[in-house]
Parts: structure tokens; sequence; C-alpha cells
């Protein structure tokens, strides 16, 4: 199912949850692909903490949290706390947001498609594209600066 026709709509099903299980598990134990990490954040409503495995796009000292499927609900939640919790291992850290906007997301969106293939069908965009291309993908994959 596509939600505007060419792109699939992401939903949390049985295999992804596991996959996600899995990642977590492996993550705290230290074993961390690349710029995976657990995000945590508290839900807006309940104030319970929720944990999801993300990939950051990192460059030197600056880091940015990109949202591959859209506004989905840890993205609602980290706008409403406005700082995060990431994990690796045993470290942890807190860390601020800032959601950029379309003309500085774009580079890091292209950045992360290049990175990330898993995600390449939920973007209109690839990997071949200039970075100006992204700017309109924004407004589907919200992308913000940690820190």
């Amino acid at each position: 199912m596509t939600g505007d026709g060419s792109r699939p709509v992401y939903r949390l099903g049985m295999i992804r949850r596991l996959v996600n299980l899995l990642m977590k598990a492996l993550i705290r134990v230290g074993i961390k692909p690349g710029t995976t990490c657990i995000l945590s954040v508290p839900g807006r409503k309940t104030g319970r903490m929720h944990s999801t495995p993300v990939t950051l796009v990192e460059d030197g000292n600056q880091r940015w949290l990109v949202a591959p499927y859209g506004p989905v609900n840890w993205v609602k939640n980290a706008r409403a706390a406005g700082r995060v919790k990431l994990t690796r291992g045993r470290a942890s850290e807190i860390v601020s947001i800032t959601e950029l906007g379309p003309q500085d997301a774009a580079p890091v969106l292209k950045r992360y498609v290049e990175r990330v293939p898993v995600t390449r069908p939920y973007f209109d965009c690839g990997p071949d594209d200039p970075a100006e291309s992204f700017v309109a993908e924004a407004a589907d994959h919200p992308v913000f600066r940690l820190g």
C-alpha cells in the first residue's frame, strides 16, 4: 500500500517489531552497526519512555537525526520533548534537538539515502539525485540537528 501511489506507507508490523527488538538488543550489548543507536523519548501524552533504533548522519562533530518513515510517533514525541536520549552500548546521552528547514535538511537527507539503502523506497529521490532535489522531501522526512 502506498500513500501517494508510488511510495510505501510505513507500518510497524510484526516483522519490523522483531527486527527492532533484535537491533536494540545488539546495540545495548555494544554491537552497533555504523551510526545506529537507540533513541528514547517520553511519550507526549503518557510520559512513558519509548525506544526505537535509529541511524544518525554524522559529519565530524555534527550529527543529525532523520525520520525516514515520516512524522511517526517518535518524531511527534521528540518535537514535544525538545530533546532525546541516545544510547550506544553502555553510553547514553541526552541531547537537545533542533528541526531543520527544507534547505538545511536537503543535504542531510541525501546523505541518509546514500548511507541507508533499506529506507530508499520511502523517498521520491534517490542517491544519484542532486541535494537540491531533496528540498521537497523535507516535509515528509523531518531532520533534527543534535546538540
